[in-house]
C-alpha cells in the first residue's frame, strides 16, 4: 500500500510516495515556487501539479496529505476565485496591524489567554486587518479565508464550494483566531480584526478526511509545516526539534498548551492531538546563503571556513536580522556585524560569525521554550541548514545540549505521508517508520558565544518606516 505526502513550502513543492507500513521511499518529485513574500496561489497549484507528475502521479496511492507553509492569507470570493495574491508568513507589512490588535484586546496576556499567541506580522489575523485597512475593496470581495495547505487540499479534492474547505489543528492554531487550548474558533476576534466574518475551514482531528482524490483515495487533514516536520522526524517528549530552513524554528511536543504573554512562544497544536509550543525566526538558512554569496564561496567552503576559526570568532558577531525579525519582534530591524577589527577581517571569522549568529537566534528560542516548561534532553536538527558540517558541530557549543541529525530528508513531506498512512491504516497512533542512521554531535557549551551575541543583539538598528 502506497501513500503520498506533500510539502508546499515557501521555496518549492515536494511530493513523496512511500510504503504505508514501512515508510520506504518509492518515488518523489519537486517543483520550484516563485520568490517573494506575496505569491498567487495558482503558482502553488502549478508547482504541485508538476511535482506530482515527476513523482509518477497519485492514481495508485491509498491516501494523501498536504503540509504547507503556515499563516499565509488566501482570500476567496463567493465563487471560490482567489481575490488577490496571498500574503506569506514572511511578509511584514502587517506589523502595524499586529501592534494595533494587541493593544485593542488589552495586551499580550489577553491574546495568550484567548488563542495561545500574541499577534505579530506573520499571523493570518494581522494580514486580514491590513487587508481591511489597505485594500477595502478586496476585503469586501473576500467570502472565505484559508491557509496555503487548506487551499491545495481543497483543490485536490475538486474544490467543491467554500463549505468544503478543511484544515487541521496545527495550521488553524497559527491563524490568531483559533485556540489550541479549547479547540474552537474565536470568530469574535476574526470579526474584530477584519470587520466581518468570512467562511473559515472546518478543523479536522488527526485522522479526519478532508475530501478525496480523483481516484477516490482519502485526503488527510494536512498540517502546518512545522507540525508535519515533527511527525516526520518522530519527535518525542523531551526532544526539541530545530528546523533550519527559510525560517528557523524551535519546537517541542507537549501534553499541555502554551500561553506566553510575551508572544515569544506561540501556543500551536500538533498533528496528534497534543500541542507544539514553537518559537520562530525569520532568518535561518538564508543567512548562510547570504554570507556564502558575499564571500563568493559554496556552502561546503563556507562550512570549512567557519570550522577553521575559533569558537566565538575572536569577538566577531553577526546579528542575522537580514529580513527583519519575528523573534524578537523587530520587523523593521536590520542585520549587523559587531567586533570587526583587523584581526577578525577574514573570511573564516565572518563564516564562523554567520553560523554562530544564526544558531544563537535559535538558542534564544530554546530558552523561551524552557521558560514555558519544555525539557531539552536533546536537540533534533533538521532542514536544509542542518546539512552544513559547521552547523552540526557548532550547534552543541551554542545550544549546550546533545544534538542529533537524522539523515537528510524531506521531513515535512514525510510527516504528511506518515499522516496519510495513519488515515489509510487506521489505529490509535501513526505507523512507526524507521528513521535511518542518526548522527550524534556532542560538545561542551561555550558560554561566551551567546554572551557576546546577546550584547550585540541589543544594538540592532531599525529601517526607516
Amino acid at each position: 500500500m502506497l501513500v503520498a505526502g506533500v510539502d508546499s513550502s515557501t521555496q518549492s513543492c515536494k511530493v513523496v510516495v512511500r510504503d504505508a507500513a514501512s515508510g520506504e521511499l518509492v518515488r518523489e518529485g519537486r517543483a520550484a515556487h516563485p520568490d517573494g513574500t506575496e505569491v498567487h496561489p495558482h503558482a502553488w497549484w502549478d508547482a504541485l501539479t508538476e511535482a506530482i507528475a515527476q513523482a509518477g502521479g497519485l492514481d495508485d496511492v491509498a491516501a494523501a496529505s498536504v503540509a504547507g507553509q503556515q499563516h499565509g492569507m488566501v482570500c476567496l470570493d463567493e465563487r471560490g476565485e482567489v481575490v488577490r495574491p496571498a500574503l506569506l508568513w514572511n511578509d511584514t507589512r502587517s506589523a502595524g496591524a499586529a501592534a494595533e490588535l494587541t493593544a485593542e484586546l488589552g495586551g499580550g496576556q489577553a491574546w495568550a489567554d484567548a488563542v495561545g499567541l500574541v499577534p505579530v506580522a506573520s499571523f493570518t489575523i494581522t494580514k486580514l486587518r491590513w487587508l481591511a485597512s489597505a485594500e477595502p475593496a478586496n476585503a469586501e470581495r473576500t467570502a472565505a479565508v484559508c491557509l496555503p495547505h487548506d487551499w491545495l487540499t481543497w483543490k485536490l479534492a475538486g474544490a467543491g464550494g467554500l463549505a468544503a474547505l478543511r484544515t487541521d489543528r496545527s495550521d488553524a492554531s497559527g491563524t490568531g483566531y483559533w485556540s489550541a487550548a479549547t479547540g474552537e474558533y474565536r470568530l469574535d476576534l476574526l470579526r474584530h480584526a477584519f470587520g466581518r466574518e468570512p467562511v473559515v475551514p472546518e478543523v479536522l482531528g488527526p485522522t479526519g478526511t478532508a475530501g478525496n482524490l480523483a481516484s477516490g483515495a482519502p485526503l488527510g487533514p494536512g498540517a502546518g509545516d512545522n507540525a508535519a516536520a515533527a511527525l516526520g522526524a518522530g519527535a518525542l517528549p523531551g526532544d526539541v526539534l530545530v528546523s533550519i530552513g527559510t525560517s528557523g524554528t524551535a519546537f517541542s511536543v507537549a501534553e499541555t498548551p502554551a500561553a506566553d504573554p510575551s508572544g515569544t512562544v506561540a501556543g500551536f497544536a500538533d498533528t496528534t492531538g497534543r500541542f507544539l509550543p514553537l518559537v520562530a525566526t525569520l532568518n535561518a538558512a538564508r543567512v548562510l546563503d547570504a554570507v556564502a554569496a558575499l564571500l563568493r564561496v559554496d556552502h561546503t567552503e563556507l562550512s570549512r571556513l567557519a570550522l577553521s576559526a575559533p569558537a566565538g570568532a575572536d569577538g566577531l558577531v553577526l546579528v542575522p536580522y537580514l529580513e527583519g525579525e519575528r523573534t524578537p519582534n523587530r520587523p523593521l530591524s536590520t542585520g549587523a556585524v559587531h567586533g570587526l577589527t583587523l584581526a577578525t577581517s577574514t573570511p573564516a571569522h565572518l563564516a564562523r560569525a554567520a553560523v554562530e549568529g544564526m544558531l544563537c537566534a535559535l538558542a534564544d528560542g530554546l530558552d523561551a521554550l524552557v521558560g514555558q516548561g519544555a525539557v531539552v534532553n536533546r536537540v533534533i536538527l533538521v532542514g536544509g541548514g542542518a546539512r552544513s558540517e559547521a552547523v552540526r558541530r557548532i550547534a552543541p557549543e551554542v545550544f549546550g545540549a546533545p544534538v542529533v541529525v537524522p539523515p537528510p530528508g524531506e521531513y515535512v513531506a514525510d510527516g504528511a505521508a506518515r499522516q496519510a498512512a495513519w488515515v489509510a491504516l487506521g489505529g490509535a497512533s501513526p505507523p512507526t517508520w524507521s528513521g535511518g542512521d542518526v548522527q550524534s554531535f556532542d560538545g561542551k557549551a561555550v558560554p561566551r558565544i551567546r554572551e557576546q551575541y546577546a550584547a550585540a543583539r541589543e544594538h540592532t538598528i531599525d529601517r526607516t518606516a
